[in-house]
């Protein structure tokens, strides 16, 4: 139990320092395996990179095409032309709501999280300036949109955290409507009306909007398809996954090939787009696989037996058990596809079983894994939140605070919402 825990902070303090997890996830590895009595070389080549590999050789698919389909939807003018049409409806006087909603659009449509923020970001830029809101609370907003209800809460989300659940429950990635949709609307209610009083507060004290000091406007460049056209490939996306019940990687190439249908007069763009997401892709799943591979080594070692007794020990509803057991994952590793990889590992089976035993909804264990993934894997550390505060150009000292509240604190009682709902027989 020591090593275990001692290994997680070696993990999570390397990682919040900055250091890659590629290799900081091996290093956190071996103290688990050396405390735990396992030899150093075969928990690493065996154990470790067992997890690795099956890791990646199931879901790298997944990352790669929908890296290739956000970054097609933002090269080709796609993902600007549905933020700016929402956002003309919305109107520019509530920037915030503009934003949030173009943000959530793009990612329940399917378009991978870090491209969300390219794209949504000069609309940001824009909208903010005219309002006169402060730019510190443009990460906040985009983290509200991308990062929370629309990855693991709202069903039949395409998103690799609302799909991964379905290996380990049997389930589909509509599972358990009505306690998605309760914790959706906790999350997104309540982190716009948080957003809007720190919109006030701050507006109140004096603080508004500023130019970057770059002044550095990510842009698609050239004429954005129409609103229509644009929106399409989501749609696609969306309805083969969840009405046609298409595999995922039929439903993301789908929308890949209608993307490139309906911009054949930018078909000397498509190789870069499409070797750029399949680039950026190979980090996602090896960072991933590497919290993975991290988490079959815990997995090795006898003191899992005991967290395991400890997790399954918690009274009440095991749903609980569940959701402090991904939300600690997630955090410590800072990915909530990494963080739920590795408690599903360990877990699912026996979740499963409970599932069958008392009851219990399999898709309730589902939603909650989707829903407890994104809570504190939005901790300093986590991938998604340097990438959105280094585009934006903020700090944690100018933005994390708010970032902590949407995308922390309110998941976390939207978690609570969903177990409450499941309690009570709502599924």
């Amino acid at each position: 139990m020591f090593g275990i825990i001692l290994g997680l902070i070696v993990l999570m303090v390397l990682a919040y320092l900055g250091w890659s997890i590629i290799w900081v996830a091996p290093i956190a590895a071996g103290v688990v395996a050396l405390t735990g009595g396992l030899d150093l070389l075969d928990a690493y080549t065996n154990t470790y990179m067992g997890g690795f590999v099956d890791f990646a050789k199931q879901w790298f698919p997944v990352f790669m095409l929908g890296a290739i389909f956000g970054k097609l939807m933002e090269d080709t003018g796609m993902a600007k032309s549905v933020a700016v049409a929402l956002t003309k409806v919305i109107g520019t006087d509530r920037a915030i709501l503009g934003v949030l909603v173009s943000a959530a659009v793009l990612t329940y449509g399917g378009v991978s999280l870090f491209v969300v923020v390219f794209a949504v970001y000069p609309l940001a830029l824009t909208l903010f300036r005219e309002a006169n809101i402060t730019r510190r609370l443009i990460p906040p907003t985009v983290a509200l949109g991308a990062f929370t209800f629309t990855m693991g809460g709202l069903p039949g989300s395409p998103q690799i955290q609302n799909l991964i659940p379905t290996d380990y429950f049997g389930t589909t990635a509509m599972a358990a409507p009505i306690m998605g949709i309760g914790a959706s609307i906790v999350m997104a209610v309540g982190g716009y009306l948080y957003l809007r009083w720190r919109e006030k507060k701050v507006t109140a004290a004096g603080e508004g909007y500023t130019e970057p000091k770059d002044n550095k406007i990510v842009d698609t460049g050239g004429d954005a398809p129409h609103f229509f056209l644009s929106v399409l490939p989501l749609l696609v996306v969306l309805i083969t996954l969840n009405v046609l019940g298409w595999h995922i990687i039929v439903a993301l190439l789908s929308g890949i090939v209608l993307i490139m249908l309906l911009n054949l007069t930018k078909f000397k763009g498509f190789v870069k787009a499409i070797n750029s997401g399949a680039g950026g892709s190979v980090t996602a799943i090896i960072n991933t696989s590497a919290a993975v591979g991290f988490g079959t080594v815990v997995q090795a070692v006898p003191g899992f037996g005991r967290l395991t007794e400890l997790l399954m020990g918690i009274r009440g509803n095991p749903l609980i058990s569940e959701a402090v057991a991904v939300n600690l994952l997630a955090g410590a590793t800072g990915s909530a596809s990494g963080g739920m990889g590795i408690a599903l590992e360990a877990l699912g089976s026996r979740y499963y079983e409970i599932a069958q035993e008392t009851g219990i909804d399999v898709e309730a264990f589902h939603r909650i894994a989707s829903l407890s993934a994104g809570g504190l894997d939005a901790l300093p550390h986590n991938g998604a939140v340097l990438t959105l505060l280094t585009i934006t150009g903020m700090t944690h000292k100018d933005s994390y605070k708010d970032i902590f509240v949407v995308a922390v604190l309110i998941p976390i009682v939207s978690v609570a919402v969903a177990i409450l709902l499941a309690s009570i027989g709502l599924y």
